[in-house]
C-alpha cells in the first residue's frame, strides 16, 4: 500500500494583520516536526498554495509541489459573513479585546461563523460542500500520483485535513465540526491507499510536538 501523511502546518500569527506566516513559535514547530519526518523517505512532497504551508515545508527540510486544493478554507470570508463589522482588522481586534480574553471569544466567534457557512449561509466564494469535495479531490489525486511501497508528504491545513477524515471516516461531511477544531499544529494524519481505496489508519498524532510547543491555534 502506499502511504499519504497529511501535515497541519505550524502555528500561523493568530491577531496579526498577515495570518499567513509562521510565529516564532510555529517556526520552532516546524523544526521540530523535521526531526520526526527525518526518516520519511517520500516520493512525493506536496503543500498548499498559502505561505504558511510552504514555510512549514522549508523549515522541516523539504521543498513542496503546490496543489491549491490543499488549501484552508478562506477563513476571512467566513468570518465577515457571520460579523460584517471584521472586515476591519483594527474593529475586529479591538472588540475582542474588550473581552479580556481574545482567543477564547474568537474561537466561539469563530465556531458561530463555521456553522453557519457549514448550514449553507449565503456571502461565500466557496461553500462548504465546495470545499470538502476538493480536499477529498486533491487527497486522491496524490494517491493516484504513488506506487505500491511509496509515500507522500503534504502540508496542509487542518480545514482539509478534517474534510478527508470526516468523509473517509463517515462517508459524509459530519464530523467535520468536530475534527476540524482539535487538529493540532504540525500534527501527522496516516492515510493508506490500497486496492480497497482509501483508509485513515491515524489521525492528529502530535507525540513529537511535546508539551512545550502544543498549540491548537
Amino acid at each position: 500500500m502506499a502511504v499519504i501523511y497529511l501535515v497541519r502546518h505550524a502555528q500561523a500569527s493568530f491577531g496579526a494583520r498577515d495570518y499567513d506566516k509562521l510565529s516564532e513559535l510555529g517556526e520552532q514547530q516546524a523544526k521540530r516536526l523535521g526531526h520526526t519526518l527525518a526518516e520519511v523517505k517520500p516520493q512525493l512532497v506536496m503543500s498548499g498554495s498559502m505561505h504558511r504551508h510552504q514555510q512549514t515545508a522549508s523549515l522541516a527540510g523539504f521543498t513542496a509541489e503546490v496543489d491549491p486544493g490543499f488549501d484552508e478554507f478562506d477563513h476571512q470570508e467566513v468570518l465577515v459573513a457571520h460579523k460584517p463589522a471584521y472586515r476591519r482588522h483594527a474593529v475586529m481586534v479591538a472588540d475582542l479585546a474588550r473581552t479580556g480574553n481574545p482567543k477564547r471569544t474568537f474561537q466561539d466567534v469563530f465556531s458561530a461563523a463555521t456553522q453557519r457557512w457549514i448550514d449553507g449561509g449565503d456571502g461565500y466564494a466557496e461553500t462548504f460542500q465546495a470545499f470538502c469535495d476538493r480536499s477529498e479531490a486533491a487527497v486522491r489525486r496524490t494517491a493516484e500520483r504513488l506506487g505500491k511501497g511509496e509515500a507522500a508528504l503534504v502540508f496542509t491545513s487542518g480545514g482539509p485535513i478534517a474534510a478527508v477524515v470526516s468523509r473517509l471516516l463517515s462517508g459524509g461531511d459530519g464530523l467535520w465540526a468536530k475534527l476540524n477544531p482539535v487538529t493540532i499544529n504540525t500534527a501527522i494524519t496516516k492515510v493508506v491507499s490500497g486496492r480497497g481505496g482509501l483508509t485513515v489508519v491515524s489521525y492528529n498524532e502530535h507525540v513529537h510536538v511535546g508539551a512545550d510547543l502544543l498549540t491548537y491555534r
